[in-house]
């Protein structure tokens, strides 16, 4: 089936970020985010969901497990389940990246403090 941000399912989520559901089955999610400057967020990590976020514009930071990242655009970085992580976008412009979770990470989640 055919999507782009037009037609999927849209929410919102923390301060002015934005999420689209292009692909949501019980065994893989595919979601478009975008992450305004200066925003992040919660760290957290997923029991079962393994993810991969790959960035499409803007530069993200991902610290994975206390090791931070930078992601650039067409780069991506998996992150396996029970992996501490946080994505921040610290730098200027609009952050819009993709995160693929096998299985679907909605539900899974546990936010750390």
């Amino acid at each position: 089936m055919k999507s782009s941000k037009i037609i999927a399912e849209h929410y919102t989520w923390g301060d002015g970020c934005d999420g689209w559901h292009l692909v949501k089955t019980e065994n893989m999610s595919v979601i478009q985010e975008k992450v305004p400057s200066g925003k992040q967020e919660v760290k957290h990590f997923h029991r079962r969901s393994n993810q991969y976020f790959f960035c499409l514009s803007g530069e993200a930071t991902l610290e994975v497990e206390g090791i931070v990242h930078t992601l650039r655009p067409r780069e991506g970085l998996y992150v396996p389940a029970g992996k501490a992580h946080q994505l921040r976008n610290e730098g200027p412009d609009l952050l819009e990246f993709l995160v693929i979770s096998s299985p679907k990470s909605h539900g899974d989640r546990v936010d750390l403090k």
